[in-house]
């Protein structure tokens, strides 16, 4: 799967999801886009999931038309420690979600 890490992921979080092709939003060239323009850049781009820290997310956008799914991380924070808990339930969701849906992993 290709995913795209929001800018609030650390550029390592993608040592933890091997077997996929994970970029990072400023490694493509998106960096400081806002949700809407930023989905839809992503999926013009090829990328099948986005990974975020933001909970808002899922209220702000009418996510069920998009061609991209969305995994959002429940952590206390975005330092690297905090997410490399929820790496393996993120790999898990990865494997089984289908675009247009919201998974949500963490806490």
């Amino acid at each position: 799967m290709r995913v795209l890490l929001d800018e609030c992921i650390p550029r390592k979080f993608k040592n933890s999801l091997a077997g996929h092709d994970c970029s990072t939003v400023p490694e493509v060239g998106l960096a400081g886009k806002k949700n809407g323009e930023l989905l839809s850049l992503a999926e013009q781009n090829g990328f099948e999931v986005f990974l975020t820290l933001d909970k808002g997310l899922r209220y702000q956008q009418n996510l069920a038309q998009r061609n991209i799914a969305i995994i959002i991380i429940r952590a206390t924070s975005n330092r690297i420690s905090d997410l490399l808990p929820h790496a393996e339930a993120c790999l898990v969701q990865i494997r089984s979600i289908r675009s247009g849906e919201v998974a949500l992993v963490g806490d």
